[in-house]
């Protein structure tokens, strides 16, 4: 125990306040007697405590203590785990039992896995959940560096392969280094394996349609063979040489073609005997392929193109015709268009997943888009509430604009075992959006069945609402077999009982049915009640032969889906086509309406069109053309990034075989693709991207310098956005970082201060973890400068006694005193105010206290002493002298009444009251009458004595010899009245 001060130097404080207290003490300190030593006694206090506090006296003890902290690395590639848990439960066997320890796992972050504990668990297993897929050493330092302090003799062991790719744990250990903490380091390496990887793939950022090019690519072995390098241009694969691998890096260069304009993904991988890791045998590259701008055009069936491919040739218009099936499953492919238009394709051969993709292509990267109308296309198509009608300038919803029908519609939902996740949901949210579509005056009703069936909501009409249809639709949930006979019997029975003008059924199933019904005398039952059925059958596991005869038998539709995403649309399209509602199928003449720049194209007047598929125009779109209903011809508006149009005629020639002939038709549709195209002009922005473990760096440089905002958009494979602000570091710099944790190819767009497009669109790759690549062998050298920055040591795994030998250095465990003092100099200080201003009689405080004491020390029961009450009034008559001024004089004598009286009766061995009471009324031996007061003088009225009376003085105040006499009546009075 010891004690130590902060600033020592305020001690001198102490000197001139001890000259000031003896000051004060020796001069007029306007107290006297024992109130000014208190008072001086307690200030002195005060200054010293709070002098003390000021110089921060603080005691301590001292320590001998050790503080290990482990911090294991857990990255994919130290795969050793086992070692480093048996090396911890070793080491912590040489300490001592004050010695405690904790345990860090670190991977891209850091987790405890043990707590600071004297007694290490004899089954210590690291399992904390972290990412592995890249090493942060410094996160586990800092997380260790916290849990340690300057009281004990810390430590921490750092065990690892010293292959760190996010971070620097040098950094860190310039920040313990401040700490006084020293870092061990166990390095353990990992086994070497037979691995070859891909570790760069460069191609040219930009490209010339026609441009030859090389595509580099470097290889690293840890060991020679013969391998086979593939090269891929957007899955297609572009080229196939074999080449020799040796130990260490390896480059090849591969001459390629730009053929294809656009944003290009390359791919490079490489295949070789006895590799042992696949997970680093690929690399990514994006390159963009300027040249005309091109199109891609989707047909719902093949060859329904034909006329709109002509009109794009004419206008030197670059094209690609293909079916909907083959659509890209990747969003960089979409990019690679300037524009995509939909010629009478229905949604459920689109799907889900594509149209999103597409819809984020046109909003965020500016690709164009147009929907040429048809039978299959709109409504008809199923598009209601999906991505494409998001991005149209026309909505699907009728609401209110003509008389529709009144339509019965049953759903048959299979909720079997194989149902479950993401198929029931699917199913569940393709009856919602049929609900949604359906009349007020419309009838529906839900059967969800199994091996038996269940009316999850019985046929009712919507009138009162669809909220509560809706919510049923919710609580379906997926269990038992499949039987789809009961189901639709059941389904057809209730049908029957419906009052509506179309009624159809739509049955949907993933399995084979157990049971086989008579389906002919449920057919006879649906065509004399004239009712319909669709089928949907889901994956190969459905019953396909029985769903196709029943679609057939019943005048319905046949669906076959493989991908579960297109079952809301499917149910949409067979809603709008029993409606019918949605194709007019009239001639008229287009009226124009707001044609803007296009007002020239149609000036000399329009074709005849007999039909088309009535939408309603959202608000803020431009419609151009115009039906007598009126009904949307053609439309187009801006969404986000890019521009989309809808025709709602045809352009095959069954509803526009006017326009087709028509001398213009070429122009006006070469037109409407073009004013879709991508709205960027000459880009001032150049964008360079960096990876730096797992964060991704954006610089970019402006050719002037200004003051706009930017904002970098990235989209990964799985869709989903993610937008990093950028910081103008500089006159036209900025930079931004955005943390990734799955590495593949992102497509990258740059927004301006208005949202719109800055940059053409670009590609950014994240390769694979860089826990999968090859060490080059130099981590050593950065562990061993790590111990020799800290002051630590290079630990072996062969000693573990090694972390415990050395003698803990002592240490101080400081108690501070400030909060003490100065608590105790507050109380101190309202002490001192009571001693200055409160002006207490401590005397007779003391002397009741004695009187009580003595009081309590009489013999039970016995009388108080005649002469106690006497010596309690002389003690109160002494005060009032004292407080009146007058001299302070010994018990007071008695008068000369009260004297003969005691004379009297001592000598009779009687009390005056006896004697006196023996006198008669009137004789001699009265005393001799006072003499009268002088002429003028004031007269005093004599005390009345008697039982319970005492006398009061009315005069003014007396001399002092008057005053004792009055006492001494006063004290007579009172003994009388005590007999």
């Amino acid at each position: 125990m010891g004690v130590q001060f902060n600033h020592p130097w305020l001690l001198l404080l102490l000197l001139p306040l001890a000259l000031l207290m003896v000051y004060a003490y020796k001069s007029d300190f306007r107290l006297a007697g024992r109130r000014k030593t208190w008072a001086i006694a307690i200030r002195s206090v005060i200054l010293l405590l709070l002098v003390l506090m000021l110089s921060g006296l603080q005691s301590y003890t001292v320590l001998h203590q050790k503080k290990v902290v482990y911090v294991v690395d857990r990255s994919m590639s130290m795969t050793d785990t086992e070692s480093a848990e048996a090396f911890i439960g070793q080491s912590a066997k040489g300490k001592e039992a004050k010695d405690a320890i904790a345990v860090v796992s670190t991977g891209l972050d850091a987790a405890v896995e043990q707590k600071e504990t004297r007694e290490l668990p004899g089954s210590l297993r690291l399992n904390a959940d972290l990412k592995r897929e890249y090493t942060n050493l410094e996160a586990g330092m800092m997380l260790s560096g916290s849990m340690l302090d300057s009281r004990s003799d810390s430590r921490i062991v750092l065990i690892t392969d010293g292959e760190e790719n996010v971070g620097s744990m040098l950094s860190a250990g310039r920040l313990l280094k401040d700490q006084d903490i020293p870092v061990d380091v166990l390095e353990m390496p990992s086994s070497e394996q037979q691995d070859v990887s891909v570790e760069e793939v460069n191609v040219p950022e930009k490209l010339y349609q026609a441009e030859s090019y090389y595509i580099e690519v470097l290889v690293r072995s840890t060991y020679k063979g013969k391998g086979e390098l593939r090269l891929y241009e957007d899955n297609a694969e572009i080229g196939r040489e074999s080449v020799d691998v040796t130990p260490g890096d390896n480059r090849y260069a591969v001459k390629g073609l730009a053929k294809k304009t656009g944003l290009h993904r390359y791919r490079a991988e490489i295949f070789m005997d006895g590799d042992r890791q696949s997970a680093n045998n690929a690399g990514y590259a994006f390159t963009r392929v300027e040249g005309p701008p091109k199109v891609l055009i989707v047909e719902g069936e093949k060859g329904n193109a034909a006329n709109l491919a002509s009109a794009l040739s004419s206008g030197l218009v670059q094209y690609e015709r293909i079916d909907p099936s083959v659509l890209p499953l990747e969003p960089a492919k979409y990019a690679a268009y300037d524009s995509i238009i939909f010629n009478n394709v229905s949604g459920d051969q689109v799907g889900e997943r594509r149209m999103a993709m597409i819809e984020q292509a046109v909003r965020t990267y500016g690709v164009g888009f147009m929907m040429a109308g048809g039978e299959d296309s709109y409504g008809m198509g199923g598009y209601f509430k999906t991505p494409i009608e998001k991005l149209l300038p026309v909505s699907m919803e009728l609401e209110g604009k003509r008389e529709i029908p009144s339509l019965g519609l049953i759903l048959v939902i299979d909720r079997s075992g194989s149902m479950s996740g993401d198929k029931m949901e699917l199913a569940k949210e393709a009856a919602i959006r049929t609900v949604e579509m359906l009349r007020s005056k419309d009838t529906v009703g839900v059967l969800a069945f199994d091996s038996q069936p269940w009316w999850v909501v019985t046929p009712q009409p919507l009138a009162n609402g669809k909220e509560d249809v809706i919510s049923q639709i919710q609580s379906i949930q997926s269990d038992g077999g499949t039987d789809i006979y009961p189901a639709a019997a059941s389904a057809v029975d209730e049908m029957l009982k419906v009052k509506a003008q179309r009624k159809h059924i739509i049955l949907m199933t993933d399995g084979q049915s157990a049971g086989n019904g008579g389906y002919s005398d449920l057919i006879e039952q649906m065509k004399g009640g004239k009712i319909t059925m669709s089928t949907v059958a889901v994956g190969m596991d459905a019953d396909v032969n029985l769903l196709q005869s029943l679609a057939d038998e019943a005048k319905g539709r046949y669906y076959f889906v493989d991908d579960a995403s297109s079952i809301p649309s499917i149910f949409s399209r067979e809603a709008a086509m029993m409606s019918k509602s949605y194709i007019v199928d009239k001639p008229f003449v287009p009226a124009l309406q707001n044609g803007g720049d296009w007002t020239s194209l149609f000036e000399n007047g329009v074709p005849q069109v007999y039909g088309y598929v009535a939408t309603t125009p959202k608000q803020g779109a431009q419609t151009v053309l115009t039906s007598p209903e009126p009904d949307p011809l053609l439309a187009r508006w801006q969404y986000g990034s890019g521009r989309t149009v809808a025709w709602t005629s045809d352009l095959m020639g069954k509803w526009s075989k006017d326009w087709v002939a028509w001398p213009a038709f070429s122009n006006v549709v070469t037109q409407m693709v073009k004013w879709t195209f991508p709205q960027f002009t000459a880009s001032p922005y150049e964008v360079s991207t960096q990876i730096e473990g797992n964060r991704v760096r954006f610089e970019v440089k402006a050719d002037t310098a200004g003051t706009d905002q930017l904002q970098a958009v990235i989209t990964g494979d799985d869709l989903q956005e993610h937008k990093v602000d950028l910081v103008q570091e500089a006159p036209g710099s900025y930079t931004g970082e955005l943390p990734v944790d799955q590495s593949g190819s992102y497509l990258m767009t740059l927004l301006g201060g208005s949202g719109k497009p800055a940059a053409p669109g670009t590609g950014l790759v994240v390769p694979y973890s860089p826990e999968y690549r090859i060490a080059d062998g130099n981590a050593d050298q950065g562990l061993q400068r790590l111990a020799e920055l800290t002051g630590g040591r290079m630990l072996s795994k062969d000693h573990p006694e090694q972390v415990f030998a050395a003698k803990a250095k002592p240490s101080r465990q400081l108690h501070d005193w400030s909060y003490a003092l100065l608590a105790a100099a507050l109380v101190l200080w309202v002490a001192d105010i009571a001693v200055r201003r409160l002006a207490l009689p401590w005397g007779a405080i003391a002397a009741r206290a004695a009187a009580i004491l003595r009081r309590r020390q009489a013999p039970a029961g016995g009388a108080e002493a005649p002469d106690a009450g006497l010596g309690r009034l002389a003690a109160r008559k002494q005060r009032t002298t004292a407080f009146y001024g007058g001299r302070s004089a010994g018990p007071p004598a008695p008068a000369p009444q009260a004297r003969a009286e005691r004379g009297a009766a001592g000598a009779s061995g009687r009390s005056p009251q006896e004697a006196g009471a023996e006198r008669p009324a009137s004789g001699a031996s009265r005393p001799a009458a006072s003499p009268s007061p002088p002429r003028g003088a004031p007269t005093a009225r004599q005390p009345e004595a008697g039982p319970g009376k005492e006398a009061v003085a009315q005069s003014p105040p007396q001399p002092e010899e008057e005053r004792s006499a009055a006492m001494d009546r006063l004290l007579a009075a009172r003994k009388r009245n005590s007999r």
